[in-house]
């Protein structure tokens, strides 16, 4: 008997040393009840709930006369046990795990992951629909059910159902079931709930704009379930929950080197707002997604100081052109830009000095700088900015 124990003690130790610890045994969650079966009758127990990120259990059954009482229980044995694996390491494992003490009364036993399908069990003894089936006579059992099992295919639910094989005496049963956790799958992101991560991945706006979709997606469900379980993403608010698909989107977008892509989307946003006229929300949204996020490119400066000039705030236009200047000065459209506001706020011969000089020239666009500054003046025809002063520079530019 001392050399069977030492032989345990051995084994259980190696497995703790190799072992890997991506879990544990989730005692606080475990099931351990007793109940009293009258002869060639049948009992139902359901389990406690397993938790989310349950990927084996071990369950240990115990028949006893009404006298009798376990030595240990499956708790205690399980915490030299590092994780699943320990248990299947050879029959030492499964010795240790069985009852030291057990009675002469037998039973049968089956489990269910459906209630209606234990309950028929319970009425009529038909287990078809079980998920494992003890048929042979036990008076002590134990095993380890994995994760390829149907047994885990319904959590958090798992009955019990047990037919006493007695004549005539009463049995006592005890069941035990501790769930193991695996760390990983304890967020709760299975393959249904990633996918619905993926969905979301494929509706958003800059996703038509990608060369690297997959990649994408990939870095998308990575990130979000990473940063947040299912429960915590699922019980967030809309407006959190957007505000969680933003960041993790733009974070997913970096990694995959397109970023430019989702910055375009923002200023395609503002832009649609210009068109409407609806030019204070246009400057709302680049400068609280842009600049106020440190995001602003040169293109950026240019694109708001349009905003500001075409909504006759011409003191902040100037003041944008000239930082996208100090950010870029060699894009001479900032220059254009410039003589567009000195030519509305009365400041002619400053105007006409910047045509002077950069009349030949052409801008980053293609166009040369007669072409865009007659193109200029047209668009602020149609926004009905003064025109007061047009034919003073076209005369220069002719």
């Amino acid at each position: 008997m001392n050399k069977l124990l030492y032989l345990v003690s051995a084994v259980l130790f190696s497995s703790s040393i190799l072992a890997q610890k991506d879990g544990f045994w989730d005692k606080e969650r475990a099931t351990t009840k007793e109940i009293t079966l009258s002869a060639g009758k049948r009992a139902l127990i359901k389990t406690e709930d397993l938790p989310v990120g349950t990927t084996e259990f071990v369950y240990r059954i115990t028949i006893l006369d009404e006298t009798q009482k376990l030595t240990s229980s499956l708790v205690s044995v399980l915490k030299a046990i590092p994780d699943p694996t320990g248990i299947s390491q050879g029959t030492a494992g499964a010795i240790h795990l069985t009852s030291a003490i057990s009675g002469d009364d037998k039973c049968t036993y089956a489990l269910f992951q459906e209630g209606n399908a234990a309950n028929l069990f319970l009425k009529e003894g038909k287990t078809e629909r079980a998920c494992w089936e003890q048929k042979e006579k036990v008076n002590k059992d134990a095993k380890l059910i994995s994760s390829s099992s149907l047994c885990l295919t319904n959590l958090p639910n798992l009955w019990f159902g047990f037919e006493s094989q007695n004549w005539v005496m009463n049995q006592k049963i005890i069941l035990e079931v501790v769930p193991w956790v695996d760390y990983k799958a304890s967020r709760g992101w299975d393959k249904t709930a990633k996918n619905e991560i993926l969905a979301i991945a494929k509706k958003l706006p800059v996703t038509s704009k990608l060369t690297k979709k997959d990649q994408f997606y990939a870095a998308f469900i990575e990130n979000l379930t990473k940063k947040y379980t299912n429960r915590e993403f699922n019980q967030m608010l809309t407006v959190e929950k957007n505000g969680a698909v933003e960041r993790i989107t733009e974070e997913s977008l970096k990694e995959t080197g397109e970023v430019k892509a989702y910055y375009d989307i923002i200023r395609e946003k503002s832009n649609a707002a210009f068109q409407k006229g609806n030019y204070e929300e246009a400057i709302s949204i680049i400068s609280t997604e842009m600049f106020a996020k440190n995001k602003a490119t040169p293109i950026d400066y240019r694109i708001l100081g349009d905003y500001y000039l075409y909504s006759k705030q011409f003191t902040k236009a100037e003041e944008t052109y000239n930082k996208g200047i100090k950010l870029n000065p060699s894009e001479i459209h900032f220059q254009l830009n410039l003589a567009h506001v000195y030519l509305f706020t009365d400041r002619i011969s400053e105007a006409k000095t910047i045509h002077k000089k950069f009349t030949h020239e052409s801008l980053s666009n293609g166009k040369t700088w007669v072409i865009q500054t007659k193109s200029d003046f047209k668009e602020f025809e149609k926004h009905r900015l003064p025109t007061d002063n047009f034919k003073k520079i076209l005369r220069i530019l002719e």
